[in-house]
């Protein structure tokens, strides 16, 4: 029998995903914390059974594009009063109105630059490896079948209570993950 320490979860696998929802819920309300739920396609309640946290992306596309914004500007003002001051027309040196396109374009690409990168970076990726892939069905993840996997690292977690507590939830199967 696998040690707590060599295992990284236990693993049950479901035919539907309302199954899986419902599974999540009921590990939620039995106390279970440290879970993930995997799925072919993206299910807008599992997001919500696994009590998942919200997501800061939204805070590091905001910081982005204020630094593009002001990165933007910055840049022009520095170029146009300070480095290469150039009286044209008697237009002033510091003519933020012609600013305006290049500090928005700047805007927008700092804010998908950082979607991209946080998104990345918040996900954990790129992971080559993840304990799960382990568990021979799992690749049956990307095609119809629908997984509930509680971690070792579960304060609630023990084996055996585990294991059976899954099995209250009718899954098709459930799996030992090795870490």
């Amino acid at each position: 029998m696998a040690t707590r320490s060599s295992i990284y979860g236990l693993m049950a696998e479901f035919d539907d995903p309302a199954a899986l929802v419902t599974a999540a819920q009921r590990a939620r309300q039995d106390g279970y914390s440290c879970m993930d739920g995997y799925a072919p396609y993206p299910i807008e309640e599992l997001h919500h059974a696994l009590g998942s946290p919200t997501t800061r992306l939204p805070l590091v596309v905001l910081i982005g594009g204020l630094l593009g914004c002001g990165g933007g500007y910055a840049m022009q003002y520095w170029m146009s009063a300070v480095a290469y001051p150039l009286n044209i027309g008697g237009k002033p040196l510091h003519s933020w109105p012609a600013f305006i396109p290049v500090t928005f374009e700047c805007t927008i690409l700092a804010a998908a630059l950082s979607a991209v990168l946080g998104m990345l970076a918040l996900n954990g990726l790129p992971q080559p490896y993840h304990p799960v892939f382990n568990v021979p069905r799992f690749a049956l993840a990307s095609r119809n079948r629908f997984f509930l996997c509680i971690e070792a690292a579960d304060p609630k977690f023990d084996l055996e209570q585990t294991r059976r507590f899954l099995e209250t939830l009718n899954p098709r199967e459930v799996s030992t993950v090795a870490d």
